[in-house]
């Protein structure tokens, strides 16, 4: 896998990780969720340098001028729930692409067993174009990888990029063992480890409960 991380030099994408992680802020749920949203545009903006792109005459009201644009479909996907506010922000730049959005959650053994369950999927095909995955937080890796299983036979996407805003070290390694070699990931930020939960340290929390409130617990 070939992995983007944006967390080498100072940029804009910080300063939005560090109000994400902010105790403070974070009790301002549209301030999160505009957050996420905003990170979905620049790591879309950053991905679309990478895109394959074709000649196209624009026609002006003064003449017509030649404009390289992206050649291929685009299918955005997003694991559900946290993922939606950085899917809007996806939409905001790719706003031809279609959507697909998958649930994949962790279903409790114990305080610190669980296993990654995938219930619902709705998604057009995916052969011959580019997926998205969308999620804030990539920390064992599993829910990536059970959800690219899940969408395996709708088709094999020309190219597949990853979209997280905090990984773990542990989460990526996982994720790199089980997507194809020319896979992206696009993140914002790198932690150093997991918790005995399996929770990102330092992390920023729940980004579906910040975003949209607290759920019960299955």
């Amino acid at each position: 896998m070939i992995i983007h991380p944006f967390d080498q030099s100072p940029s804009l994408f910080l300063e939005f990780v560090a109000e994400l992680r902010n105790v403070e802020i974070q009790k301002d749920r549209m301030r999160f969720r505009r957050n996420l949203e905003r990170i979905g545009e620049l790591l879309s903006y950053e991905m679309s340098k990478t895109l394959p792109y074709q000649t196209q005459g624009v026609v002006t009201p003064l003449g017509e001028k030649d404009i390289p644009r992206i050649k291929d479909k685009i299918v955005v996907c997003s694991i559900l729930r946290a993922g939606l506010a950085l899917h809007q922000g996806i939409l905001n730049f790719f706003d031809k692409a279609d959507n697909a959005f998958i649930s994949a959650y962790r279903k409790h053994t114990s305080p610190s067993e669980f296993e990654i369950l995938v219930e619902y999927l709705a998604s057009p095909s995916l052969q011959d174009n580019i997926l998205i995955l969308a999620d804030p937080m990539l920390a064992t890796g599993r829910s990536f990888v059970n959800v690219y299983n899940s969408l395996q036979p709708l088709g094999t996407p020309k190219e597949i990029h990853l979209f997280a805003v905090i990984g773990s070290r542990q989460g990526l390694e996982y994720v790199s063992e089980h997507f194809p070699e020319n896979a992206h990931l696009w993140i914002a930020t790198i932690d150093d480890h997991l918790n005995e939960n399996s929770y990102i340290v330092p992390g920023l929390g729940d980004a579906g409960d910040l975003a949209f409130g607290e759920k019960m617990q299955g």
